[in-house]
């Protein structure tokens, strides 16, 4: 009797045991996917805020929206924008010169209040929030005009050529360039036609910027003289011409240029066969069209 009673207290001792062990290890279990699961999150975060921070900045520029009223002229915070690194600090005294500005009040609306808002004269708390939204548009519009005579200046110039040094304008992407930094430029002088490009003293081409945040930029705010006439103004920054050029190759053997003559011959050929099929096919249905 005392065997039976000591077998089944051993027995009820384990299955407690095992109980408490198969608990614990269920608990670390749990612990661990938590862990696991507050790591995944974590990552996922930090990939949506680089993401966001290089590729999505026309959306995520809600910084944009408020100006901290500690004394930061309007100018500093434009400039500061995520957004308008291409621009430069304007002086003040070269806006409060009527003479620099000639022929502007015709083309910028609520001239006045933009003027007022560029040079902190005006306050807009008062006004509606659409009324704000209409005059800070033209401040914006108003500046870009300015900025493009003003880095026309040796003061301008100046201030662009060290952004230029600090590479704040980028890298040319092509390849043989190695690098070379970069100028922004406008394909025409009229402003709401292009936006701004960036050129190469190197290949002397232009492209796309780099960052989609600055493929909204008006290319009238740096104009097409500006790059040219600061490399004719500081002969120092102008790159050497590159000495490779890039040479198509198949089976490491060079492609003659009478195969490119070929080729496009080729494929005007083939347009011309994918007119016609598409003529026939437009005339079947005009035909199906007019039996019914």
């Amino acid at each position: 009797m005392d065997k039976k009673k000591h077998t089944g207290f051993v027995s009820l001792i384990s299955s407690n045991l095992l109980f408490i062990y198969f608990k614990k290890k269920e608990e670390r279990r749990k612990k661990k996917k938590k862990i696991h699961k507050e790591k995944k999150i974590q990552k996922n975060k930090i990939k949506k805020m680089s993401n966001r921070n290089n590729y999505n900045d026309s959306e995520s520029d809600s910084e944009e929206a408020t100006r901290d009223d500690d004394g930061m002229k309007w100018i500093s915070w434009f400039c500061g924008l995520k957004g308008n690194e291409f621009f430069c600090e304007v002086d003040e005294e070269y806006i409060k010169d009527d003479f620099n500005l000639t022929g502007l009040r015709s083309i910028v609306p609520n001239y006045e209040y933009a003027i007022d808002l560029i040079l902190d004269n005006e306050n807009l708390d008062d006004l509606s929030e659409e009324q704000r939204e209409i005059i800070e548009s033209a401040a914006d519009f108003l500046y870009g005009l300015i900025h493009a005579r003003f880095i026309l200046t040796h003061r301008g110039m100046s201030a662009m050529a060290e952004k230029f040094r600090n590479v704040d304008f980028g890298r040319c992407p092509r390849v043989l360039c190695n690098g070379a930094n970069v100028l922004p430029i406008g394909q025409t002088d009229q402003p709401r036609i292009n936006t701004v490009k960036i050129f190469c003293p190197k290949c002397e081409d232009i492209y796309y910027p780099r960052l989609r945040r600055h493929s909204n930029i008006d290319g009238a705010y740096f104009g097409t003289t500006f790059a040219h006439l600061l490399l004719q103004t500081c002969p120092e920054l102008l790159p050497p011409k590159p000495t490779k050029t890039y040479v198509p190759r198949i089976y490491g053997f060079k492609i003659h240029p009478s195969a490119r003559i070929r080729q496009e011959e080729r494929a005007k050929q083939i347009r011309e066969q994918n007119r016609r099929k598409l003529s026939k096919q437009m005339n079947k249905k005009k035909k199906k069209r007019t039996r019914n």
